[in-house]
């Protein structure tokens, strides 16, 4: 019995291995070494075609451009031998900056043969412009992620979260948990990977590692500022019915879209895309509560400026990387054509500018006085400098 278990166990173990190596034949008979490249323009890169020695039968294979005046390669044309594995150059020379998709198609009626052919060319106009995005990029990443942390070192000396809008950072822990929700997924689940392959063959995961990193942060730094307004004195300071409103609706469109996508109604990448929208709608209106109570207070105490000038100047770097991004590729339909990125980024960045302009012009002076009048607590600070005679002075 012994030996009948360990023969059927080696015969699917056999059996697995050859289904492997079956569809790694079918699967990769045509492929490239990478299916991202860049180049400049009136400057030449290459890519790579690899060919198995497990085709079957000699084919003719004819690259395709998507855009004709934007490249152009060599050879267009090539042939392939079966049996014999090869590896055929493919120079790209940059004629016009702009993204092009090159494709291929082959003699052969099996389509699937050109299936892994492609690659994603970028025409650069200017190398040290692609230098400055990505250093633009990390300037920014570092300022956001660091804009947290000026909030909570004022709370945690103050020992007050007074001036700090509870709607404010109510909004914020549910956009920050929405948006790691939507990177996590598209980033460590292989279901959704998939999905989204399905829908864009050819396009690119849009989450990277530091759009994971960034929310998990942002929901940590966020989660600590949440427990000093427990901890801390916070006066009358609550979350307004009308935040506990847009909580609500937000929370019935989480609960029935995730129903939905458990019930195979709709794919669980629509479920995602639905909590992107969410925080697209939080960004959008999270500081307007912070706005209106600096302005009935005549004051932004409380409210850490630091948090606005990192937020600024992060808003700021993005923004114009992506502006540079579209000059260098020549791709102003990705700001134009789809404003929303661009959109957002110029309305926090309109935003903070306000709260700078509450901070230095419109209530510069009330900021200064050590004496606190707040509509939003009974206390009345005595400054320690102040000495008050309660001498009864004899008539």
């Amino acid at each position: 019995m012994f030996y009948r278990v360990r023969y059927l166990r080696q015969v699917l173990v056999l059996a697995l291995f050859i289904a492997i190596g079956l569809s790694g034949v079918t699967a990769n008979v045509l492929d490239v070494d990478s299916h991202d490249l860049t180049v400049l323009v009136n400057d030449n890169k290459s890519f790579l075609v690899y060919v198995s020695d497990q085709l079957t039968e000699d084919i003719d294979v004819t690259l395709i451009k998507q855009h004709e005046y934007h490249l152009d390669l060599y050879p267009e044309t090539f042939s392939c031998r079966k049996g014999i594995s090869a590896e055929q150059v493919v120079v790209v020379r940059g004629r016009a900056a702009g993204h092009v998709e090159v494709t291929a198609k082959s003699s052969s009626k099996d389509a699937s043969l050109t299936e892994n052919l492609f690659v994603r060319v970028v025409v650069a106009k200017s190398e040290a412009i692609i230098y400055s995005s990505i250093v633009f990029g990390w300037i920014y990443f570092v300022a956001w992620s660091v804009s947290f942390y000026p909030q909570i070192w004022i709370n945690y000396r103050r020992k007050s979260v007074e001036g700090l809008n509870f709607d404010f950072i109510t909004l914020n822990i549910v956009g920050f948990t929405l948006y790691s929700m939507f990177n996590c997924g598209l980033y460590f689940i292989q279901g959704l990977q998939n999905e989204y392959s399905e829908r864009h063959p050819r396009g690119v995961n849009p989450v990277m590692l530091n759009d994971v990193v960034f929310s998990l942060h942002a929901m940590f730094a966020t989660s600590i500022t949440i427990v000093q307004c427990f901890r801390y004195e916070r006066g009358q300071q609550r979350v307004s019915k009308v935040a506990y409103g847009l909580l609500s609706i937000f929370a019935l469109i989480v609960i029935i879209s995730a129903g939905l996508a458990g019930g195979s109604v709709i794919d669980w990448l629509d479920f995602l895309y639905y909590c992107s929208y969410i925080k697209l709608a939080i960004t959008i209106i999270k500081y307007i509560p912070q706005a209106l109570m600096n302005y009935r207070r005549k004051s932004t105490e409380g409210w850490s400026i630091g948090n606005i000038l990192l937020d600024f100047t992060g808003g700021t770097l993005s923004m114009l990387q992506m502006l540079l991004n579209a000059h260098n590729y020549d791709d102003w339909p990705s700001i134009f054509g789809d404003p929303t990125k661009f959109g957002l980024g110029l309305f926090s960045v309109l935003f903070d500018i306000f709260f700078i302009l509450q901070h230095y012009v419109f209530y510069r002076h009330s900021n200064k006085r050590t004496e606190t009048v707040s509509d939003l607590t009974t206390d009345t600070v005595v400054p320690n400098d102040v000495h008050i005679d309660t001498t009864i002075k004899q008539g």
